[in-house]
């Protein structure tokens, strides 16, 4: 497939997300989705924002908490990074997630 047609649909698949989050702003997956795109395409900060949301409706919503550390590691601010990958990793025990948590403390080891 060609590039363009790549662009194009992940543009489509954005706009998608923004709609989906526009729609149902109560929805933590729907600021999730949003959150992992921006993410894909480094839109970092736009990121933080769209997973700082899906974590304040779904405070154990531990793939939201990787995905906002990932958003503050990228958004070079590894301090906010480290707390949120650590809460991330103390919410993923909780819920008997040992293979996520073994992720996210790579994670963390890689800030450093």
């Amino acid at each position: 497939m060609s590039l363009l047609y790549h662009r194009f649909m992940s543009d489509a698949r954005l706009e998608q997300f923004k709609q989906m989050a526009a729609e149902f702003p109560d929805a933590p997956m729907a600021h999730f989705s949003l959150g992992k795109a921006y993410l894909e395409r480094r839109l970092y900060s736009e990121a933080v924002q769209a997973l700082e949301t899906a974590v304040r409706l779904d405070a154990q919503y531990a793939a939201a908490l990787v995905s906002l550390g990932d958003a503050y590691a990228g958004a070079g601010q590894p301090q906010k990074a480290r707390e949120v990958l650590t809460r991330a990793r103390d919410t993923a025990l909780a819920q008997n997630h040992a293979s996520l948590a073994e992720e996210i403390d790579e994670r963390l080891s890689g800030l450093d």
